[in-house]
């Protein structure tokens, strides 16, 4: 199992995808691929318009991207693709999607049995065991918040320590807190803008220039840096 999982898609005052295209270079070996995106977080934007944003990118590095909603069948392009892209937006609608096309299980076993995953945004939250943390508003009702269930954690894409004036409601970790009192059991990973998880079987790393903030109920939340050891959050 090789996985990519993004915080998000383009740091503030960059180019789409600019700061997530080497960490994918490097991630495939700069090896071409034939590469499936599925584009269902899509919900302000078309898929079609959300596929030729990806597929300009991806290009660059070597990427021949093809996207899952012009597929006749779905499940066989799945099984034939050399890479899974899953972009960000919306995650309930991604999840509902997938739920209703019955791709999960597929996708499932193509990236067990070696087809590398990236995913940013949405797309790690659905690597995740469920979707219950992400930021999103549940524009759509899936059938159930079960994901894909590649990492035994959860995470917290786009997290902000940030604070707004005069707003009186929740912060970021005050809603993970809730999450982990109905979970106690279960680890929430923060993971800060321009961050990423590069998880190879049991082995994971976090790579970027920011820390990520550590959740669990009973715990102080903490920081862990790029270089330190997470491998407790695949145990």
């Amino acid at each position: 199992m090789k996985l990519l999982l993004l915080s998000n898609s383009t740091n503030a005052g960059e180019d789409y995808l600019a700061y997530t295209l080497p960490y994918i270079a490097e991630f495939i070996q700069s090896k071409p691929l034939n590469a499936l995106f599925i584009p269902y977080a899509g919900v302000s934007i078309s898929w079609d318009e959300y596929f030729e944003m990806v597929s300009a990118k991806l290009e660059s590095i070597g990427i021949r991207l093809t996207s899952i909603h012009h597929e006749e069948h779905a499940q066989q392009a799945i099984e034939k693709a050399e890479l899974i892209i899953v972009g960000g937006g919306n995650t309930f609608n991604l999840l509902k999607t997938l739920q209703e096309k019955d791709l999960i299980p597929h996708i499932q076993k193509a990236v067990y049995t070696g087809t590398p995953y990236i995913g940013w945004s949405a797309g790690s939250n659905m690597g995740c065991p469920t979707i219950r943390t992400t930021n999103d508003m549940p524009v759509v009702e899936p059938e159930s918040f079960n994901a894909l269930g590649f990492i035994p954690f959860q995470i917290n894409p786009h997290f902000t320590d940030a604070k707004m004036e005069g707003h009186a409601g929740e912060t970021r970790e005050m809603r993970i807190a809730e999450f982990l009192i109905a979970n106690p059991g279960m680890y929430c990973a923060g993971l800060r803008e321009g961050t990423l998880f590069l998880v190879e079987n049991d082995s994971i790393e976090l790579l970027g220039k920011k820390p990520c903030r550590i959740f669990k109920h009973g715990q102080e939340a903490y920081e862990l840096n790029p270089g330190d050891d997470f491998s407790f959050l695949m145990q």
